[in-house]
């Protein structure tokens, strides 16, 4: 069965997506980093000491791949790694000074994207999109690829 291009808003979303990590991409940059760095970042400054794991699942990417970028934060000074007190095989992340303050940097300029965004909208519409992204997530999720 073929579906027209015009009716699938899977092309819409991807296209959306792609402009926010362009232009996040392009502001992150100005602080040395990249988008996953960044957000690897973010999340740290919401729960220091986070294992890899979780900061994995709460940055949608892989273990493999946050430890992949943490390392390279590591070796840059942005972050510091130490084992658990109690679990020795599980080490905690946090925040250097220098990671804070690249963070703050590439912060500011990603809160503008989100800013431009925001305007763009009015609060209904902004939890509507969210909803309305929320059952496609699920949507998603739930099929099989079939009808």
């Amino acid at each position: 069965m073929t579906m027209p291009p015009e009716e699938r808003l899977g092309f819409d979303i991807k296209r959306a997506e792609q402009e926010l990590i362009a232009a996040k991409s392009a502001a992150v940059k100005v602080a040395g980093l990249t988008v996953p760095q960044y957000a690897a970042l973010f999340g740290l400054s919401g729960a220091p000491g986070i294992s890899a794991a979780a900061l994995a699942r709460s940055c949608l990417v892989t273990p493999q791949a946050m430890n992949v970028v943490l390392k390279n934060l590591e070796e840059r000074g942005l972050v510091e790694r130490t084992p658990h007190p109690w679990h020795r095989n599980v080490l905690e992340t946090r925040l250097t000074e220098k990671g804070r303050t690249a963070l703050a940097t590439a912060d500011e300029r990603a809160v503008a994207i989100e800013r431009r965004i925001e305007r763009e909208f009015t609060a209904e519409e902004r939890e509507l999109l969210r909803s309305l992204l929320g059952r496609a997530v699920a949507a998603i999720r739930g099929g099989d690829g079939t009808e």
